[in-house]
């Protein structure tokens, strides 16, 4: 969440990184924000005049019983009662403002790098690296969906008569294949430093504002309503959690963690051939790697995440290309069934045989 006090502070430059993300009324709101601050910082002087004055008028109220003045001091006691009242209501203001920011300051999303280029659309992205070849495939080649149904290592008619749309079922080799990168990119993570957890798979509402779930991406959760708990669409969200209003030193930098779970979306994307099969799922399995740093050093961390993701990529023989989104996936079994299919089957890749315990899916 970006403080009111930057948002003050730099109002044009958070508007023109709001611009680059194509959010709506972005001027109407920061003014809301900018405007609601004054009067709650203006309830908060006017709250600690009052209670100042009370306090000088209280040690005033005692020195005058001490010296017999009673009449004199019931009068000024009654001022104080006065003052309690108004200190209440001023308590009672500052509060509301304090809410009403916050809801304010929830609906704005952090700002862009100014690297990120403006647009809309995937179309917008802009190719920062690329590694490795597109191979070249039979003509007979299959997208994954089909050769799941081939060689009958993911169902997706069966999943959505147990559930619905959205939810495979994987089976024999299929099931072990996923597990097996599951097993690879939590070995990888970990002998790079970073620690395994396993969090909880649901998460409470503080948890969901915490990383910007909620409130505006409350629609794409699963919602526990009998107990107002929320299915996580990523580890990440109950990670970064473990450390919500945590103060932490600088010499615990960096936090490095990594979790496997099963993750879950109600918004499937778009409808088409593009998203068809496991490109866009309800549920899916991720491995996600969490590093809590300094502000200084984010994106060297960030620098070094990537070239960690790279060396997976690179092992796995998989092409890839490294995007720099807009500010307006394909799973990795998907393609490694696509690129790894040959006419003898699906050729498994050597880091993986460990895992699975065969070479190919025929």
């Amino acid at each position: 969440m970006l403080s009111t006090t930057y948002i003050r502070d730099n109002k044009e430059q958070v508007l023109e990184g709001l611009a680059k993300r194509n959010f709506k009324d972005a001027e109407k709101i920061i003014d809301s924000v900018i405007e609601t601050d004054e009067r709650k910082r203006a309830a908060q002087t006017a709250l600690d005049e009052v209670l100042a004055e009370s306090n000088k008028l209280s040690k005033e109220i005692g020195i005058l019983f001490k010296s017999g003045e009673v009449q004199k001091a019931n009068l000024i006691k009654e001022k104080t009662g006065q003052l309690k009242e108004k200190s209440r209501e001023l308590a009672e203001l500052k509060t509301q403002m304090e809410s009403e920011l916050n809801e304010l300051l929830y609906q704005i999303p952090n700002i862009p790098n100014s690297l990120v280029p403006a647009g809309s659309s995937e179309e917008d992205n802009e190719v920062v690296f690329e590694h490795g070849e597109i191979p070249t495939l039979e003509e007979n080649a299959m997208p994954h969906w089909e050769l799941g149904k081939k060689y009958d290592i993911i169902d997706f008619d069966l999943g959505n008569k147990i559930t619905g749309a959205g939810f495979p079922v994987y089976k024999g080799k299929g099931a072990k294949l996923q597990r097996a990168l599951i097993a690879y990119f939590l070995d990888k993570n970990t002998e790079a430093g970073y620690t395994e957890v396993q969090p909880p798979l649901v998460i409470n509402e503080a948890s969901g504002y915490g990383t910007g779930q909620l409130p505006d991406k409350e629609g794409q959760m699963y919602h526990i309503g009998a107990d107002d708990l929320y299915l996580i669409p990523t580890a990440e969200v109950p990670v970064t959690n473990f450390y919500r209003d945590t103060l932490l030193k600088e010499d615990d930098f960096p936090i490095c963690n990594t979790a496997y779970t099963p993750c879950f979306r109600r918004e499937a994307g778009s409808y088409g051939s593009h998203v068809r099969g496991l490109n866009r799922l309800h549920q899916f399995d991720k491995v996600e790697i969490v590093r809590i740093e300094h502000p200084d050093r984010s994106y060297a961390a960030l620098d070094s995440m990537v070239e960690h993701v790279k060396g997976i990529l690179n092992e796995l023989g998989l092409p890839y290309r490294i995007l720099r989104l807009c500010g307006g996936d394909l799973g990795v079994l998907a393609g490694l069934l696509e690129n790894c299919q040959t006419e003898n089957g699906i050729v498994i890749p050597e880091v993986l045989r460990p895992y699975t315990g065969f070479d190919i899916i025929n």
